[in-house]
């Protein structure tokens, strides 16, 4: 495991956790935690769990403008609870993101994943300048719907056959906030 961040790696920290931008050196402690918890994870999730995909996503993550990338850390040890990551960034008059997420087995339950995203949630209309955030969710991915919902996102439709997941296109639920949904 890298050495335990320090405050100031931080992007924002809340009671229980923080978060901060992927590192290649993580690539041990999250393949080893997305082992853990392929039982959670499946069928809705498929994080890389050997050195060489880690290596291949997070650089997508890091290099891509496109795209950015935060792990969810507990906030005492630094250990990494799960990951929130903004996909197909767009600029200019649309300024948004999709976001994708998973906690990691350990975490489950325990509502760090829930403060975590609205870590993000913040950043991504602060700092990255960001005006709203899409999530697409499965309609029986009960838990993932639950953490948006918790976030203030809101649904707005219905995507059949939207993205090809495990073999098959799978319909999906199509959630949002905005940057003046916060203040609400």
């Amino acid at each position: 495991m890298p050495e335990t961040p320090t405050p100031e790696t931080w992007l924002a920290a809340g009671p229980r956790v923080a978060i901060r931008p992927y590192a290649y050196e993580d690539s041990e402690e999250f393949t080893e935690q997305a082992r853990h918890s392929i039982e959670h994870h499946r069928p809705w999730l498929f994080p890389p769990t050997t050195a060489e995909a880690y290596a291949e996503y997070a650089t997508r993550l890091i290099e891509d403008p496109a795209r950015a990338g935060f792990l969810v850390c507990e906030r005492e040890s630094g250990r990494i609870d799960g990951f929130v990551n903004i996909n197909n960034i767009v600029a200019g008059g649309f300024r948004c993101g999709a976001i994708g997420y998973g906690a990691f087995a350990h975490a489950v339950g325990r509502g760090r994943m829930g403060e975590g995203l609205g870590l993000v949630v913040r950043h991504a209309f602060g700092a990255m300048g960001l005006h709203r955030l899409e999530a697409n969710i499965q309609p029986l991915n009960a838990a993932s719907i639950g953490l948006v919902r918790g976030a203030g996102f809101r649904l707005e439709g219905y995507s059949p056959d939207f993205l090809y997941i495990n073999g098959a296109w799978r319909d999906h639920e199509r959630w949002a906030i905005t940057s003046e949904m916060l203040g609400r």
